[in-house]
């Protein structure tokens, strides 16, 4: 990892050689960077990160069992052990940090007139490096931290302990937010949200709300803390003010990436996974011919997860939707069903008032909102699944519902569904058949396998710190 950030470093910081005049600078190429650029190119790294089928983005929809793998069966069988995280450190991580030091050394390429304002730049540059360094800290447990973006004044640095990562970024966030100002320019390059301040608010405290859940068994009192002070600040309220990554549909560089396995690569990688439409179909959920390819017949035919057995998918099982796989489709981030079942969890485990009266309320309408964001919201058929015995709330288990629901909601966004599987135990999950091993699910990736050689004594404190193994079946912190 140290040499790539070196690497990363010097490349931002050469500008040229006198010596050769211009003979070595691009005509096309830009005389220095903006912070728009940066931001938008952050962006765009999210889909090879958390919302697409790489190696390092898929593997939550195969581990919650949202997916099964076709004609190339590995991921799903638990064969992957360690993921590097030098990517996320050298390319979004890096520009987001370098936004923020622009602003703070007031360069003119943090220009706020063409940029955004200085205040509304650095609040979204912390706004998204909290958010991936949850994602990385949620994923490996410890990481480099404070030291990880301080180039060669750290060529090692230290790794720090997930609870004081978690502590660190519960401050960004409300500071994020209190220093957003919609009353100022904008930001510019925003894929996400087009320059929404009110937006970038209800993102960061909407992050601040999921996290403050996983702390329900680590540490309650400050989950509770935290939850109430999010709603306060304001989440998302409403299916109008949903959040997705945008991607675009006449450019090839910007393609959804399941359309590029699907149609560009004609890989058919991936199917429905058997194990969502077997929860699905006895209860006619009007969501599922969104979610899955419909096939003749009529019907969505979900593939058996975690077989070791190649099999072709193409017209034989059904294929993630559609509308889910074009070449501009959205892949969602957020949702008002996700906060609604947040809130029916917070309210049965006793986060906020109303036990189990207030649980089933929001149960109910997150159930809502979810087959109204999916565009199959029907009075009659929504009454129908409410009274299916599988579905209708009861005290007894609650949260057992609730997650199970919020999991077939999660469907592809799969990463906030792995973390309430390992927090919770719910959706009950049997692991792979055919798994490489016995242990099941994994609850964590393994380090970077080059960091021993790398960052050896920061490496190996780490390691000692989560117990003294680097394996997929580590805990992380608030797992328990």
């Amino acid at each position: 990892m140290k040499k790539l950030l070196y690497v990363a470093i010097l490349a931002m910081a050469v500008t040229g050689c006198d010596k050769f005049d211009d003979t070595n600078v691009s005509p096309t190429a830009l005389a220095e960077p903006t912070t728009r650029g940066l931001l938008t190119n952050s962006m765009q790294s999210f889909s090879g990160l958390f919302l697409g089928n790489t190696a390092v983005s898929r593997n939550a929809s195969l581990y919650v069992q949202h997916l099964a793998e076709g004609p190339y069966p590995s991921s799903s069988l638990y064969s992957e052990r360690n993921f590097s995280f030098t990517t996320w450190y050298v390319d979004p991580l890096f520009n987001l940090q370098k936004i923020i030091e622009f602003n703070n050394e007031g360069a003119k390429f943090a220009d706020p007139g063409a940029n955004g304002s200085k205040n509304n730049q650095l609040a979204v540059a912390r706004i998204l490096k909290a958010y991936l360094f949850l994602h990385m800290t949620d994923r490996w447990g410890n990481i480099p931290y404070k030291d990880a973006l301080k180039g060669n004044l750290a060529y090692s640095p230290a790794y720090d302990k997930q609870e004081d990562i978690y502590t660190d970024l519960f401050k960004e966030l409300k500071e994020a937010n209190t220093q957003i100002n919609t009353g100022e320019t904008p930001v510019s390059g925003d894929q996400m949200f087009n320059g929404d301040m009110a937006q970038w608010k209800r993102f960061a405290n909407t992050t601040r709300l999921l996290m403050a859940l996983r702390l329900s068994k680590i540490n309650p009192a400050k989950g509770q803390t935290e939850f109430a002070a999010a709603v306060t600040d304001g989440v998302i309220t409403a299916n109008s003010q949903n959040m997705s990554y945008k991607f675009i549909g006449s450019d090839p560089n910007n393609y959804n990436p399941w359309y590029n396995n699907y149609t560009i690569g004609n890989r058919n990688d991936y199917a429905i996974s058997k194990t969502l439409t077997d929860y699905m179909q006895p209860k006619n959920d009007p969501r599922l011919p969104v979610f899955g390819e419909v096939l003749a017949g009529g019907v969505v035919r979900g593939l058996r997860y975690g077989s070791v057995v190649a099999t072709n998918i193409p017209s034989a099982y059904s294929r993630i939707g559609s509308t889910l796989r074009g070449s501009g489709s959205p892949l969602n981030i957020y949702s008002y069903a996700q906060v609604l079942f947040s809130m029916a969890e917070a309210a049965k485990i006793g986060y906020i008032t109303g036990g189990d009266a207030t649980a089933e309320t929001h149960y109910k309408n997150a159930i809502k909102a979810s087959l109204e964001q999916n565009g199959v919201y029907d009075a009659t058929k929504y009454a129908d699944y409410l009274a299916i015995p599988e579905v209708a709330y009861t005290a007894a288990d609650g949260v057992k519902k609730i997650l199970t629901e919020k999991w077939v909601h999660g469907y592809i966004n799969s990463w906030e569904v792995w973390n309430d599987w390992r927090r919770t135990g719910f959706p009950a999950l049997t692991p792979a058949p055919d798994a490489v091993d016995p242990r099941g699910i994994p609850r964590r990736w393994g380090y970077p396998t080059t960091e021993a050689a790398l960052n050896k004594t920061n490496y190996t404190a780490a390691v000692q710190a989560m117990g003294g193994s680097d394996h997929n079946y580590v805990k992380v912190w608030w797992d328990k």
